[in-house]
């Protein structure tokens, strides 16, 4: 016997239960995206590396599944995230394009990356974006589509938090403690890390910054720092000595949560900066309250990132939501559906042995009236067997049929309540579009 061949490491294989869930949830995404005013757009699923690249350095080569055609002179990478393909998109139309521009897409995207729990290597993720507009409501309506997901699946704010930032606030406190400028990305990035570290490895990369001791300490208690309302936004204007001008844009961000009423889906805190080098303001990660998983989406505001690939000077803000967590949240709160393959709306059984040959021509007919209708292979006229076998696919109704059929009547079975009626087989089609 020939060696079985795995699937590769960090991807998965979508069974019909599988497939029905991400159906299920990309059917979520989509219908709350639009009816939030987001347009649908999409990309190739490789990119030349250098869009990678300029997006984010020589450094994220590594993490990339990238190749070279034999004897091609040009270095393409499999999609990792679609915000540099978003960026491109706008980019080569920006000038012909009304503004703001409300995007969505639902790609499947792929990194060289040890996988773990809530991180494969291929997932699919759900990316909402608002392009040309600097306005703080665009922060807050991104966001809002967010927690508007969030409610639909069945969580709560009492299960999930909005914990949002500001990188120029960051950033002046971070200038104000002797953080060159130059240091500033390296900066960020150590706040990033701050859960995925320990304190002593923490307050070496602090020291490493050029900080003492006293100056570190200040430090970590940024990237601790948490406030619930703008009422505790007086504590960074007072620990930090910073103007109060210097958090408007927070204020003015959580104003709008309050016109979204998403006020109680949001805190406050410092440590969030996304160490992406092209986060430009207000950031933001989306978080189940237990601690238990890793981010279940992330984003913030890319103002530069357009103009850098091309195009003119754009505002921008967006996220991305995985799949993966989200689905590992809602198994964990009891949320995630197990019945979301669709039902079918007819089954079609021969009681009798003369009435087998009816159920195939009968079956084309619902179909070709736009029915999803089964029929089961088995040869038998057990009623009760094939009933099951309905009942098993979630049919709504089930044809049956018996010596009557030759001389055209049918009886149509409700499964959910168990009336039974009699139906002309001219007049099946009307009958079962009415019920149904």
């Amino acid at each position: 016997m020939a060696e079985k061949i795995q699937k590769p490491r960090g991807t998965r294989d979508f069974y019909p239960e599988d497939m029905a869930w991400r159906r299920h949830l990309e059917a979520r995404w989509r219908a709350v995206a639009v009816r939030n005013g987001f347009e649908e757009v999409d990309g190739p699923i490789y990119e030349t590396l250098d869009l990678y690249k300029r997006k984010s350095g020589e450094g994220i080569v590594s993490e990339l599944f990238s190749f070279r055609r034999t004897g091609g002179e040009v270095d393409y990478a499999v999609r990792a995230e679609f915000t540099p393909t978003l960026a491109r998109m706008v980019a080569e139309r920006a000038n012909t394009m009304p503004k703001p521009v409300k995007w969505f897409a639902m790609p499947n995207l792929c990194r060289a990356e040890a996988p773990q729990r809530g991180r494969l290597r291929e997932h699919w993720q759900w990316n909402v974006d608002v392009i040309g507009s600097d306005s703080p409501v665009a922060d807050a309506e991104v966001i809002f589509t967010a927690v508007d997901l969030l409610r639909e699946m069945g969580l709560t704010s009492q299960q999930v938090k909005v914990k949002v930032s500001h990188r120029d606030v960051v950033r002046r406190i971070l200038l104000r403690m002797g953080v060159a400028e130059d240091k500033m990305i390296d900066a960020f990035t150590l706040l990033d890390r701050r859960d995925k570290i320990t304190p002593d490895d923490f307050a070496r990369q602090a020291a490493a910054l050029g900080l003492d001791a006293a100056t570190v300490e200040r430090f970590n208690q940024v990237a601790r720092t948490r406030l619930r309302s703008s009422d505790d936004w007086s504590r960074i204007v007072d620990d930090f000595g910073i103007p109060e001008s210097d958090v408007t844009q927070l204020r003015l961000l959580h104003d709008q949560f309050h016109a979204f009423g998403i006020a109680e889906w949001c805190e406050y805190d410092l440590g969030i900066v996304r160490g992406l080098a092209y986060y430009t303001g207000t950031v933001f990660e989306i978080h189940e309250t237990s601690g238990a998983e890793r981010a279940i989406a992330g984003g913030g505001r890319y103002d530069n990132l357009i103009e850098s690939f091309g195009g003119p000077a754009t505002p921008a803000v967006g996220f991305g939501m995985g799949d993966v967590v989200l689905s590992l949240v809602l198994e964990d709160r009891g949320l995630k559906p197990t019945d979301v393959a669709p039902p079918a709306d007819v089954f079609v059984l021969a009681a009798t042995a003369d009435a087998q040959p009816l159920v195939g021509p009968i079956t084309a007919e619902l179909r070709a009236a736009g029915l999803h209708t089964r029929f089961s292979y088995k040869t038998t006229t057990n009623v009760g067997k094939l009933l099951k076998d309905a009942t098993n696919c979630r049919a709504r109704f089930a044809v049956i049929l018996d010596d009557k059929a030759a001389s055209g009547t049918v009886g149509v079975k409700d499964l959910a309540s168990g009336e039974q009626v009699e139906v002309a087989r001219d007049a099946l089609v009307e009958h079962l579009r009415d019920a149904i």
